[in-house]
C-alpha cells in the first residue's frame, strides 16, 4: 500500500502542477518502497537524489507561476520551499556520508509535509490563480496549463 495517495482535493487547478505533485507523491512512495524492501544504499541514494532534484524543479515551476500572475504571498511560499529544501538536503548529505538511513519517521515527514503543503499553502495560490483573469497580452507569461479549464 502506498504511503501517500493522490486525492482530487490536492488539485490546485493547474494541470502541470497537479502532474508534478503526482510525480512527487510517486517518488515518495518509491523511496518508501526502497526502505521497506531493504534495497541497497545505492538504490536508496538514487531515489533520494531524484526526489531532491525533482522537488527543486517543481518549486521553480511553482515560483514562476507566482511571478507570472503577481501572487502576493509568493515570498512566504518561497520561504517554505527553501526551508524544506534545506532539511531534505541536510538529510541527503547525511545519508551520503552514512550518518543516517531511511526511517519511517523520515518517510512520514516527507509525506506529511507534502500533503500539508499542498492542502494549505498550495491551495492558497490555487484560489488566487483561479480568481485571476489569465494574461491576454504577455507572450512570456501564458496562463498555466489547465487554469482556463478550471473555471
Amino acid at each position: 500500500m502506498p504511503l501517500l495517495q493522490w486525492d482530487d482535493r490536492f488539485s490546485v487547478q493547474v494541470d502541470s502542477i497537479d502532474a508534478e505533485h503526482k510525480k512527487l507523491i510517486a517518488m515518495i512512495n518509491a523511496l518508501h518502497d526502497a526502505m521497506r524492501q531493504q534495497r541497497s544504499r545505492a538504490v536508496q541514494q538514487r531515489v533520494i537524489n531524484g526526489l531532491v532534484s525533482y522537488t527543486r524543479i517543481h518549486f521553480v515551476n511553482e515560483e514562476r507561476l507566482f511571478v507570472a500572475h503577481g501572487y502576493p504571498d509568493a515570498a512566504a511560499h518561497k520561504q517554505e520551499h527553501a526551508r524544506f529544501i534545506f532539511k531534505v538536503k541536510a538529510f541527503q548529505d547525511d545519508f551520503e556520508r552514512g550518518k543516517l538511513g531511511l526511517s519511517i519517521d523520515l518517510m512520514n515527514f516527507l509525506s506529511d509535509w507534502l500533503r500539508d503543503h499542498i492542502m494549505e499553502s498550495d491551495q492558497r495560490y490555487s484560489a488566487y490563480l483561479t480568481a485571476q483573469e489569465p494574461p491576454t497580452s504577455s507572450p512570456t507569461a501564458p496562463p498555466p496549463a489547465g487554469l482556463a479549464s478550471a473555471r
